[in-house]
């Protein structure tokens, strides 16, 4: 798999299959569906734990407003990492908790049909 910025060069960072010598919006064959995601999915982040940065991956099977954010273990949100309406696909968002103390944090990913929370550490 590959990183991808669409539109080519800007925009968030998308995983997709390779394409050597293409630029990003070369449309791939839209008939080969085992590439698209086939439900929401939170990943774990990896590494975890970790200091001070990580990653977060997630997939959506529909073109969806997303909102992904991080809690302290007290519930105060501490980070908006995503809030954007997004198309179908897999994504990978950094997390840097540079700034943030080490203990146990939450992740939640919302959209109209999907929520899930996880957990991670950061650990200094």
């Amino acid at each position: 798999m590959g990183y991808a910025r669409i539109p080519n060069g800007t925009g968030a960072f998308i995983i997709q299959p390779p394409t050597f010598n293409l630029d990003n919006e070369t449309p791939l064959d839209v008939d080969d569906e085992s590439v698209l995601p086939k439900e929401f999915t939170l990943y774990q982040n990896n590494p975890n734990p970790f200091n001070p940065t990580t990653t977060i991956s997630f997939q959506l099977p529909i073109t969806s407003q997303v909102t992904l954010k991080v809690y302290d273990i007290l519930g105060n949100e501490v980070a908006i990492l995503v809030n954007e309406n997004k198309p179908v696909g897999s994504y990978e968002v950094m997390f840097d908790a540079s700034r943030l103390s080490s203990g146990m944090y939450f992740y939640r990913l919302d959209t109209k049909n999907f929520s899930q929370v996880r957990k991670m550490i950061l650990l200094k």
